[in-house]
């Protein structure tokens, strides 16, 4: 018998290469098999009398194999196995290409299933390459049936996958249903056994629905009862409560070079009033590229330092921790202020003077207000308040700025509590995201969040102009470039893949960037950037792109979260129609942020009617939130952010179009924690919370 952790080796025909490619998949053991869902489904339940067969439907057959033989093709020399199958109506002729072996598994007189496209071959109707399965006793897992289809990776084939998934459930211990049993009554589900084998094997189109139900259940009703969990204990935790120091924020706001716009106003007032409460605060600032989002973060800052705390705020990237810290700087020079910079190159104060020194991270912690890093400053061994004498003032860490981390879990607030200096209290979590999520996505994802959202843009910002560029339209697109760079400006270039891929067909990184440097732009200098490059490789070309050492710069999607480059004008985008237009959007927002006109030009080979409707609509609005609203609809959360979207949970089964599921999961895990937060009533739910939270990483 199996049981969850068994590995994949030790499964029955599992070699050494099979399981490297299944690992490819995430695949590791046999519970990662049986949770590892279909994409879609092939209906094969129809078995017909070969008298009855037409062209061009899908059906399965039951015969006889009454002759089969491997010949070789006179056309490029493939070798065609072929077979004449029959039944009490007729016969039909049957080829594979390219699989010889065929004939040792098959044989004359054996009863067999095939599944697949019927053909018309001018003369007769023929299967070709169709799925076979040998007729012996039990369930058909390939044909004759609802068949399961899974995305695959190279070497691994759709019949070894359903082997080792139908053996896995046969052969896995009991699988305990850890639902409440008044939830199951309730919603009259299947057992989570009976839902497992169904997802896979379904029986009918009833099973299916049937199962489909339940597990959609189970993983949102998982995510709701964490993000419950979270916000329940947070919401019960002693927080210092902050003063809202009215007269001071006032003269702060009257001093900047711009009026803030209403929707700012309202997300700072909302800040600062739950700093103000006893319960730490929890909330996401959302808002798009260039709504001003710093300044009411700043805001909350002033705040916070006048009470007398401290502050750390954490960027995804040094170049970008570097980038906060100037801004702070700037924008704090009318207040004795005292920020620091904790970056693996680099470490200073604005302080004159100081950075004489050779300052380490204790120092700067101890002198500072606001300390400046990025995520990696909670994993470092330092604390966030001072101690001594020689310390300015003892000040405890009350406020964690998250910058593009959607998800701060419970472990990474436990460790920063620790961190605070404050053995009462937790510190306040402010995250931040110019991704545009959609109220409903949020809410689903991050239920333990308050949403404070900025949409409304700030007056005078240039808006940025978008065109679709055909491939007749390409050496005008190139020639525009060209005199944009001479007159000194940047341009970004963005593609879907780092490396060619002949079955995808779509561009590369390092085919682009060959193409750009070598044929169309050879006097500029071009540079290249993805996922796989090591950070201080990232942070160097970022910083010479930055100081304009770089004419244009190659890159994947790894650029949506970057710095101002004041100096980039151009945003082209090669591929355009694999992107969601959220994630379009995100690339638009990286240009615009200087003097100039600036521009977003989407490049497709591939325009048909529906993807120019789509990106069409990217070319008419600028509403960030709009545009991820339409795309959720049109392609589901994975495709609109990317399956690798920092923070974002990737749903297995269930869709953020399933409302009303969503609304009982989220209803029925708020009456279980509260009533019972530690789930000390529910132990097997307990223990599958755990499990969840490593593998869709809720934490």
């Amino acid at each position: 018998m199996l049981i969850f952790n068994t590995p994949i080796s030790q499964l029955t025909r599992v070699g050494k290469v099979t399981a490297k490619q299944l690992a490819k998949l995430g695949i590791e053991t046999a519970e990662d098999l049986i949770f590892y869902f279909p994409f879609r489904y092939e209906d094969f339940s129809r078995v017909l009398p070969i008298a009855n067969l037409t062209p061009d439907i899908d059906a399965t057959i039951r015969g006889r194999v009454d002759l089969i033989k491997n010949r070789r093709s006179p056309v490029k020399k493939k070798i065609l196995t072929e077979a004449i199958i029959s039944d009490n109506t007729g016969s039909i002729k049957v080829v594979w290409f390219n699989q010889p072996f065929l004939i040792k598994n098959i044989k004359p007189g054996d009863s067999i299933f095939l599944a697949g496209r019927v053909n018309y071959d001018y003369r007769e109707i023929e299967f070709i390459n169709p799925t076979y399965e040998l007729a012996r006793a039990g369930q058909t897992i390939n044909t004759a049936g609802i068949v399961p289809v899974y995305h695959l990776t190279e070497k691994l084939t759709q019949k070894q996958l359903r082997f080792l998934i139908n053996y896995s459930l046969q052969n896995i211990k009991d699988i305990d249903d850890y639902l409440p049993e008044e939830l199951i009554e309730r919603y009259d589900f299947i057992t989570l056994k009976e839902s497992l084998k169904q997802i896979h094997f379904p029986e009918s189109g009833e099973a299916l629905e049937k199962a489909k139900k339940r597990l959609k259940f189970d993983e949102l009703f998982l995510i709701q009862l964490s993000t419950q969990q979270s916000k329940y204990l947070l919401k019960n935790s002693n927080a210092v409560s902050l003063k809202i120091k009215e007269d001071a924020v006032a003269k702060f706001v009257e001093q900047l070079p711009y009026q803030l716009t209403d929707d700012q106003r309202r997300a700072a007032w909302e800040i600062i009033k739950d700093l103000e409460k006893k319960s730490s605060m929890n909330r996401m600032l959302e808002g798009d590229v260039g709504s001003g989002k710093t300044i009411v973060v700043a805001i909350a800052i002033l705040n916070v330092v006048l009470n007398g705390y401290n502050v750390v705020y954490m960027a995804p990237t040094e170049i970008l921790a570097r980038q906060h810290f100037e801004t702070f700087c700037k924008l704090f020079a009318n207040f004795d202020i005292k920020i620091g910079l904790i970056n693996r190159t680099e470490k200073k104060i604005n302080r004159d003077g100081e950075n004489k020194k050779v300052l380490d991270s204790k120092f700067i912690i101890q002198n500072s207000d606001i300390i400046i890093g990025t995520h990696a400053l909670i994993q470092e061994k330092i604390e966030f308040f001072a101690k001594g004498e020689a310390a300015s003032g003892g000040k405890n860490l009350a406020l964690a700025i998250i910058d593009e981390q959607h998800r701060f879990g419970v472990k990474q607030r436990k460790l920063l509590k620790e961190k605070s200096g404050d053995k009462k209290n937790t510190p306040h979590f402010l995250s931040m995201t110019a991704t545009p999520i959609p109220r409903s996505l949020a809410l689903t994802l991050y239920g333990d969040l308050d949403l404070s959202i900025i949409k409304e843009m700030p007056k005078g910002r240039k808006k940025i102009l978008t065109k679709i560029v055909d491939s007749k339209n390409r050496k005008k697109a190139y020639q525009f470039i060209k005199d944009k760079i001479k007159d000194g400006q940047q341009v970004f270039v963005v593609c879907p893949l780092i490396n060619p891929s002949d079955k995808l067909g779509v561009k590369s990184v390092r085919e682009e960037y060959e193409k750009l440097n070598k044929i169309i732009f050879p006097k500029f200098t071009i540079a290249m950037m993805h996922g796989r490059l090591k950070g201080e490789e990232k942070e160097k070309i970022m910083k010479d792109f930055l100081e304009n050492k770089i004419n244009i710069l190659v890159s994947t999607s790894v650029i949506e979260v970057g710095i101002d480059i004041p100096n980039a004008t151009i945003m082209m985008i090669e591929g355009a129609e694999r992107f969601g237009l959220a994630q379009l959007h995100q690339f638009r927002g990286r240009v615009g942020r200087g003097e100039h006109q600036s521009y977003c030009l989407l490049f497709s080979d591939n325009l048909s009617d529906e993807v120019k409707k789509r990106l069409n609509a990217l070319v008419e609005s600028s509403d960030g939130f709009a545009l991820a609203e339409k795309d959720l609809k049109l392609r589901g959360p994975g495709e609109v952010y990317g399956i690798q979207q920092s923070g974002m949970i990737d749903l297995k089964i269930a869709k953020l179009t399933d409302w009303q599921i969503i609304k009982q999961a989220r209803q029925e895990a708020e009456n279980i924690i509260f009533s019972d937060v530690e789930l000390k009533k529910y132990p097997e739910l307990k223990n599958w919370l755990k499990l969840a939270e490593k593998t869709v990483h809720l934490e």
